[in-house]
């Protein structure tokens, strides 16, 4: 489709508004990786990646409990693979270069098949070439339907994303050394599907499922909505079984690279009230990230209305016969010997977990950093040893937060949580996953500069920590 297509698009058709969407349970397709180019300001920027030469990657549908195919293309010149963040599939499906798979050379395709055993809302990104290709906008959204409708008129996808464009709107380097050092180097042109401040129709007095999505490479999120009754009902894919205070400006909802939220949204029942995603970015007032626009009559439906999420069939872990495993997330603002590695190193070496950085892909004699044994529980402590926040995400696993030293945290099922400036949380799992299963900070940049590791769990055997 061309941008004009792609701006009026068929969004009702598939429920993405304005994004497209492939579903890839019975009519698989082709995903190609490739350049693209597209109107992310005034004039077009090239340079991109994405799934379609001048849209971005559209939104990946499936169904819980139902096989899904996804055979990727790579048509650029460097290396690829995708990951399918909080998606717990069979490892050799992950798409980790050198840990799960070999990356994807150009012209090659690798087929992705499994069967996603939990509904919610997940994504999709390179994990070879990471910083560059996610930077240039390679990072789509993958919903995975429950098997009874819960009872919506209809849905959106956002899609948060910064791009760090020159006066020419063109392409900045992707990271700076001084931001690999620090909190990471941030994007000034802050995005909503590639689109600054878009505004998507809805049924007044309609009930939509709002699915929002942090696919950025570095920026921390400040969100809440106004304009409309809401309520969070699933956090990082899962089902929220617990009534949530909504966000506010005043204590906004923080959602750090790779966390998601969907919100109940009743839409107003006046045609043409907003109901608007707000985001508080540093140095700037509170502003609209999307807006959903409400149109023609009234259909006046309640909240009340809807089904509960069922929940995922996420095994609880047994905490009192759980062994802790401790985990320290460093900081050498110095710097260390250069990482380097075959997808993508930045030349810089900045970060660590438990006092040793990641020495970079395809490194020689590299253990786990934990092994776990298949089917037991275990709580992970995570100490955060440095000023800047941190969202440490587990591959293949699920987890649930059981206390920090620093704040209440509710006890909701994720794979991504983020750690505060000195924050030390404990989490709890079960090893139900069995392979060697990614575990890194999701501000890409410390993760290629060290703040990365893997975590093993096998059939039985002994447990050891490295």
């Amino acid at each position: 489709m061309n941008r004009r297509e792609f701006l009026l698009g068929s969004a009702a058709a598939t429920g993405a508004a304005g994004l497209g969407g492939y579903s890839m349970a019975a009519n698989p397709q082709e995903l190609v990786i490739q350049p693209a180019r597209f109107a992310l300001r005034d004039q077009v920027t090239t340079g991109m990646v994405s799934l379609s030469p001048d849209a971005p990657p559209p939104v990946l549908y499936g169904r819980q409990g139902e096989i899904m195919r996804l055979p990727v293309r790579n048509t650029l010149p460097e290396y690829t693979a995708m990951h399918w963040h909080g998606l717990r599939i069979p490892n050799e499906m992950d798409g980790v270069p050198y840990l799960t798979q070999m990356p994807i050379g150009s012209d090659e395709v690798f087929g992705y098949t499994f069967t996603p055993p939990d509904a919610g809302t997940y994504w999709y990104h390179p994990h070879c070439m990471t910083m560059e290709q996610m930077a240039h906008g390679l990072t789509g959204v993958m919903v995975i339907a429950e098997a009874e409708d819960p009872g919506f008129d209809g849905e959106q996808v956002i899609n948060l994303r910064d791009f760090r464009l020159d006066d020419e709107d063109q392409f900045l380097p992707a990271y700076t050394q001084r931001g690999a050092a620090r909190a990471g180097t941030f994007g000034n042109v802050q995005t909503a599907n590639w689109l600054d401040a878009p505004i998507y129709d809805h049924t007044a007095g309609g009930l939509v499922r709002l699915r929002v999505v942090n696919s950025d490479t570095t920026r921390i999120y400040k969100l809440h909505l106004q304009g409309a009754e809401a309520r969070i009902i699933a956090w990082d894919g899962h089902p929220v079984e617990i009534d949530l205070a909504m966000p506010s400006a005043d204590a906004p909802l923080l959602v750090g690279p790779g966390q998601r939220v969907d919100f109940a949204v009743a839409m107003p029942g006046v045609e043409g009230q907003t109901v608007d995603l707000m985001a508080k970015l540093p140095g700037q007032p509170h502003r609209a990230m999307a807006q959903l626009r409400a149109t023609g009559t009234s259909s006046a439906r309640d909240l009340r209305e809807l089904r509960p999420l069922a929940p995922n069939p996420v095994a609880k872990p047994d905490l009192a016969n759980a062994e802790l495993h401790e985990f320290v997330f460093g900081w050498t603002p110095e710097g260390g010997e250069p990482i380097n590695g075959f997808c993508g190193s930045l030349g810089y070496n900045f970060w660590s977990i438990n006092r040793k950085p990641w020495p970079g892909d395809a490194a020689q004699g590299l253990g786990p950093l934990a092994t776990l044994e298949m089917g037991k529980s275990y709580v992970l402590r995570l100490r955060n040893e440095s000023p800047n926040l941190h969202p440490i995400h587990l591959h293949g696993l699920a987890f649930v937060p059981l206390k920090s030293n620093q704040r209440t945290l509710p006890p909701l099922m994720t794979d991504t949580m983020l750690l505060l400036k000195d924050e030390v949380v404990e989490i709890a799992l079960v090893a139900d996953n069995p392979g060697d299963w990614a575990f890194h900070c999701h501000v890409i940049e410390h993760q290629k500069t060290g703040l990365t590791g893997f975590i093993r769990v096998v059939r039985g055997g002994k447990r050891t920590v490295l």
